[in-house]
């Protein structure tokens, strides 16, 4: 099992911490590097209060430069959710080539 690694780069509304945390821990056991978020800011109560705009532009940079790094992005959609960076997100995966999977399927 040792050898060349899969870099899988997660996405999604921070606000969705807990299955963040599992789907990184299962994708690492399964094999792969997991780069995720740097913060929570959804799901701890950051977004609105110590976030500014420009600090948001710049967390949605550094997260594209994220994708670029990886092989393949996971979205993380619970209940099928997807907001606007999520899905400039996987759109400029797509546009750069990588592979998208998702937590849920939309083919039902």
């Amino acid at each position: 099992m040792v050898g060349k690694y899969k870099v899988i780069t997660l996405c999604g509304s921070t606000k969705f911490k807990d299955e963040f945390l599992q789907v990184q821990k299962e994708l690492t056991l399964e094999g792969n590097i997991v780069i995720s978020v740097g913060l929570f800011g959804h799901a701890d109560g950051e977004f609105g209060k110590h976030i500014t705009t420009e600090v948001k532009i710049m967390l949605d940079d550094i997260h594209k430069r994220k994708i670029d790094m990886a092989d393949e992005i996971f979205v993380i959609n619970k209940g099928r959710y997807i907001g606007e960076s999520t899905k400039s997100e996987i759109e400029y995966a797509i546009k750069t080539g990588k592979k998208v999977n998702y937590l849920e399927a939309f083919n039902d």
